[in-house]
């Protein structure tokens, strides 16, 4: 994919998330530590998983792609947004469009790792007896192979549009990294077809996803529900929890990004969008770990390991 149009703006600034130089070097450092404690958690939870063989199951092997598209996906977007802290953040056209590609590539992985993880879910608690089966390696793996392509179709549907732009005088992004919505402002010919692959491809992320967990958390609802013993309920909300909530952050924030008023401010754009790209990848290895057993369990294997 050819990295070059007719614009004549062939660099960008990103103004980042504040303009108010007082808050730039607190915020460095606050996010700082967001990017550290993300790139630990993904990591620590990539090596649990590959370590541990008790952990070599359709669940784990799910949440390792999760934590590696996590941490991708924080690389993508955080350090060029902590050099906007401390100088003018000048980005290139074509580093520009590679920042949109993968940031789109990971953000659709997102939505549909998630997808699959609820499938996995209504597998083990609906269908335990058939689950070996259901989630056989093979289907696992074509799953992943699903989740990855869908990630590459709409990370190209995107880019490739943008790259018909033409960009004439404005190169100033009111953003800090290169969204789509920031970008199109910046055009000095018609959005109308971007828009379009826009509203489609998001369109298609949100009502897969969402009939998909709807229908496979109704169905584990109505199974929990016809469980008498309470140990048994508690172990199966237990099991659905963390996904939950990691679900309802990502889905939550996106949701507010794209499907906002139009009214909304710039500024609200960027704190709706800083939740699913910064601050959810952080906090996925500890909503997923906190409660887990397993996960204790592999990590205190692997210190006595470490320190034995």
């Amino acid at each position: 994919m050819a990295l070059g149009n007719d614009s004549s703006v062939k660099e960008f600034i990103l103004l980042g998330l504040t303009q108010q130089p007082e808050l730039q070097l607190p915020l460095f450092f606050l996010f700082l530590g967001i990017y550290v404690v993300s790139m630990v958690g993904n990591l620590g939870l990539i090596v649990l998983i590959v370590l541990n063989p008790h952990l070599h199951t359709p669940m784990y092997y799910f949440l390792f792609n999760l934590s590696f598209i996590d941490f991708c996906y924080s690389s993508v977007i955080t350090p060029k947004m902590l050099v906007g802290f401390l100088k003018q953040n000048i980005i290139s056209y074509s580093e520009c469009m590679t920042q949109l590609y993968f940031f789109a590539f990971f953000v659709s992985d997102e939505c549909y790792i998630l997808t699959v993880m609820a499938y996995d879910r209504f597998a083990a608690i609906c269908k335990p007896l058939l689950y070996q089966v259901t989630m056989s390696h093979q289907v696992c793996h074509s799953m992943m192979m699903g989740v990855y392509v869908m990630g590459f179709v709409c990370a190209m549907a995107h880019t490739s549009c943008m790259l018909s732009l033409t960009f004439c005088d404005g190169n100033i992004i009111n953003h800090y990294m290169c969204d789509i919505p920031p970008l199109l402002k910046l055009s000095c010919i018609s959005t109308s077809i971007n828009e379009l692959v826009v509203f489609i491809v998001v369109g298609v992320n949100v009502i897969i996803p969402s009939l998909t967990l709807f229908v496979s958390y109704t169905l584990i609802l109505f199974n929990i529900l016809s469980i008498h013993s309470a140990e048994g309920r508690s172990k199966a909300f237990s099991t659905c929890g963390s996904h939950i909530i990691s679900v309802s952050f990502f889905f939550g924030a996106a949701a507010f990004m794209y499907f906002k008023p139009p009214s909304a401010s710039a500024d609200e754009d960027k704190v709706s969008s800083m939740f699913y790209t910064i601050v959810g990848p952080m906090m996925n290895p500890f909503i997923y770990s906190i409660r887990n057993k397993d996960v204790h369990i592999a990590l205190r294997k692997t210190l006595n390991r470490s320190f034995t």
